[in-house]
Order: structure tokens, then sequence, then C-alpha cells
């Protein structure tokens, strides 16, 4: 079992450790992989893609209103290091066609350093940017997104994951790989997933 499959299967155990199991069930039976065709224009574009990514976007095409078997289904499917906030996965052709982060620019490039914080671990020459947007929180992404970051500062790893947060803003390293993000939230025991009406 790969680390993709068992991520997998901790979160059908949290969705119905939390009795909302039925939700999980009924978009496992109609999820499915990303199509060879988005998933190549993906790799094309992010060479560096982590194959724990891929693995997932083998099993699962996102998880933001994607729709499946003529349904559309929003279910959370990420978290990070805040705690119970949940996030959804992003479909291979998102990922592909999401806009560059260029409103990211000033913060990058550290115009705003009194009033934003940025982990150092990020680069500060936002013209060398290299990220891969991958999911979005719960409200759309407005007030969180999270990042696969291919081009670090010396001080950081690449392939580390950026969590940004709105108000207050702030740019911080959550994991040092994605296997890394996932191991954590397994490790969390997937707190972001509750027994709420939020589904």
């Amino acid at each position: 079992m790969n680390i993709a499959q068992e991520y997998i299967q901790g979160l059908k155990k949290a969705y119905h450790d939390n009795e909302i199991g039925e939700e999980w069930d009924a978009f496992a039976a109609v999820m499915h992989g990303a199509d060879k065709i988005d998933l190549e224009a993906l790799q094309k574009l992010y060479p560096d893609i982590p194959e724990s990514l891929i693995q997932l976007l083998n099993i699962v095409d996102g998880t933001y209103w994607r729709e499946y078997d003529g349904e559309k289904y929003g279910i959370y499917f990420l978290g990070s290091d805040i705690e119970e906030y949940p996030y959804y996965l992003l479909s291979a052709r998102e990922m592909t066609d999401k806009e560059d982060a260029d409103w990211l620019k000033d913060y990058i490039n550290r115009n705003y350093a009194e009033e934003v914080q940025v982990d150092e671990k990020i680069i500060d020459d936002a013209d060398q940017m290299c990220w891969l947007h991958f999911s979005d929180c719960m409200n759309n992404g407005g007030t969180s997104q999270l990042f696969i970051d291919f081009s670090p500062a010396p001080e950081g790893r690449k392939g580390q994951i950026v969590r940004y947060l709105h108000d207050p803003d702030e740019l911080v390293v959550i994991a040092e790989s994605f296997d890394a993000y996932l191991q954590m939230l397994m490790e969390d025991e997937y707190n972001f997933i509750q027994n709420e009406d939020w589904i």
C-alpha cells in the first residue's frame, strides 16, 4: 500500500468515525482518477511533482465541486496545520489551469515585510517562483490555499508545502515534502473532519 492509498483509507475511517460515513461512501462510489492527458499536462508543467500526489490523483481527480457521474461533489479531503480547518483537493486540470500566483509577488518580494509574515524558507524573488497550487480551503480558497514549492530559499527544501493564510496574511512552510504533509494529516488523525453539518 502506498502513502496515497493509506491516506485515503484513513480518511474513510475518519468520516465513518465522525458519523458522516454516508457522505464519503456516496462520493467513493463515483470518484475516479484523473484522465491520462490531464496528468501528462500537469507533469509536463511540473516535472518534479511528487509521486504521492500523482498517486492521489490516480484515485480521485479532485473534490472541489468536481463532477462525477453527472453530479457535483464538494468533499473535504485535506487539512493543514490549522486545526480542524478543511480543504479541498483540486483536480489535475484545475492544478494545470490555475492562474499564476501573481497576487503573492509583493509578499514573496517582502514588500510588506512588516505586515506580512513570510517564512525564511521561501524565496525572496517572485520572478523565480515555481509553485503548484493543489488545494483550496473550505471557503473556496478565500482564506487559505496550499502550494508545493519547487523554488525554495537556501534555508528551505525543494517540494516543501507552503500554506497561505489571509487576515492576518502569512506564508508559512508546514511540511518539507508532500509525503511529510500527508503523514502530518494522518498523525493528526484527520482532525479537519468533524461531525457537523458542513458537507
